[in-house]
């Protein structure tokens, strides 16, 4: 049996409105915007980033067996005549072009994910619950911006079941292209928090920024929304201004569609009753966390509106799992016993950090062990970050955490108002708290590291997986 391959050369040239120079490439089985992750066979975009222009990686990029360079015209010249190149005004705007030329062939059901907090861990229980009933593509990582999702796009195979995206934004009028491009069948927010609040005045100005999706939605569409957030009425009034056909709502709420009976939250795993739609659900998620059954209500409906089978969309989200940055566990060995670490270290927000919090107030403590919060900044929150950290000094007192170490400014506000049993170490910088977790940590404590990606606190947890070692499944 062949594969067709992701795109002909000749095909993607005309998708962009390229020319030509060299040979061009019979076939094209990928795409990149990065050598490091570059396979043979890709097309490899030289968009310019903030920090790098793609154009001086592009002889490395055909050196490791690139199929395709696509350049703009002011390098184009800069490159030997027989480098296979397709040649365009600006790299990011062919790529986009790509993007949108292959959702125009697909016959596949899509849907679109934003919100202010779970968009990727939605996405990932979608991926999951559509691959198992069919081929389903859906972005790595959180390739959510204004260069991701034309990527995403244009990595699309054309036979797809399920195409999965999600969508991001940081300032105002940032949602509204990328819908266009995405053009989904179903459209979901997931909810509306205080993140962002620096490039926007007020909670309502997050929602109707996170409503453009709907703009973007197929004639008919369906527009999924929180039930449980006081902006429920304005985006649902936002979707059926923008054509949505059906809105689904989804929630705790007695007027929820898909409304959550009740759930067990346990240190691992959670275990739901939900009303879908008027149908009767129990299933486990793999993935613990209130947050986390909430957003599953979200994937049902999902999975509901794309006509997918629901049963076995809820059987398999026993199957998921926290992806790394975001709950991902590792059991370490500490040098009288084994701990456990929890990386949420990707992103911090209020209310991500407040499900952090919960969650390590779940976990079983060994022994002497301690439940330790490492906590960096959460940024972007405009002037009410301050009242905002100090504001999780609640839920670090009421879910039982023994020890905090903070980091960064905002975090000290946090860090002044708990009382001094519960202060591990404070510093300016992620990089100058490390020893001191790395120093505290011991036998059966349970760790997890939070904050937004700015603050790095990353490295923290690499300095941890590298100082102790992996406790085996079988030690």
């Amino acid at each position: 049996m062949t594969t067709e391959p992701l795109w002909t050369g000749a095909r993607l040239i005309e998708a962009m409105g390229a020319r030509s120079q060299g040979p061009v490439p019979a076939d094209v089985t990928g795409a990149s915007i990065d050598t490091r992750t570059l396979e043979p066979g890709d097309a490899f975009f030289a968009i310019t980033g903030e920090a790098r222009n793609g154009h001086d990686f592009v002889a490395a990029a055909l050196d490791n067996g690139a199929a395709l360079a696509v350049v703009d015209e002011a390098h184009a010249g800069t490159f030997p005549a027989y480098a296979p190149l397709a040649i365009v005004p600006d790299v990011l705007r062919g790529m986009e072009k790509a993007g949108m030329a292959r959702r125009a062939e697909l016959s596949a059901r899509v849907v679109a994910v934003t919100g202010s907090v779970g968009k990727t861990g939605t996405k990932e229980a979608l991926r999951l619950v559509l691959s198992r009933q069919g081929k389903t593509h859906a972005p790595v990582a959180s390739y959510n911006n204004h260069w991701g999702v034309p990527l995403t796009l244009t990595r699309t195979p054309r036979d797809v079941r399920y195409g999965v995206y999600e969508i991001g934004m940081n300032a105002p009028g940032e949602i509204l292209p990328l819908a266009k491009m995405v053009q989904p069948d179903v459209a979901v927010i997931t909810t509306i928090q205080p993140v962002h609040l620096a490039a926007f005045e007020s909670l309502e100005g997050i929602a109707r920024e996170k409503a453009a999706i709907f703009e973007g939605l197929k004639p008919g569409g369906t527009a999924i929304i929180n039930a449980d957030i006081p902006q429920t009425g304005l985006l649902r009034d936002l979707a059926l201004a923008a054509g949505a056909g059906r809105v689904i709502s989804f929630g705790e709420s007695e007027a929820a569609d898909v409304r959550l009976l009740g759930c067990a939250l346990k240190p691992d795993v959670s275990t739901a009753n939900a009303s879908v739609m008027g149908r009767a659900v129990t299933y486990k998620l793999g993935s613990p966390g209130r947050h986390i059954v909430l957003n599953s209500l979200a994937v049902l409906a999902a999975a509901e509106a794309l006509g997918a089978d629901l049963a076995l969309a809820a059987l398999a989200l026993a199957d998921l799992t926290p992806p790394s940055g975001r709950g991902a566990r590792q059991v370490l060995h500490a040098p009288a016993g084994p701990f456990t670490l929890i990386d949420e270290s990707y992103n911090g927000n209020p209310a991500s950090m407040r499900a952090a919090i919960e969650n390590l107030g779940r976990m079983p403590v060994v022994g002497r062990g301690r439940r330790i919060a490492v906590l960096g900044d959460m940024l972007e929150l405009g002037e009410t970050a301050p009242e905002l950290h100090k504001g999780l000094a609640d839920a670090v007192t009421g879910n039982g955490i023994d020890l905090v170490f903070a980091c960064g400014p905002l975090m000290r506000t946090l860090y002044d108002a708990l009382p001094s049993h519960r202060r591990g170490a404070y510093a300016a910088q992620a990089s100058s708290l490390e020893p001191y977790v790395l120093d505290a940590v011991r036998a059966g404590d349970v760790v997890t590291v939070k904050g937004s990606l700015g603050t790095r606190m990353g490295p923290i947890v690499k300095a941890m997986m590298a100082r102790f070692p992996v406790v085996q499944a079988d030690d």
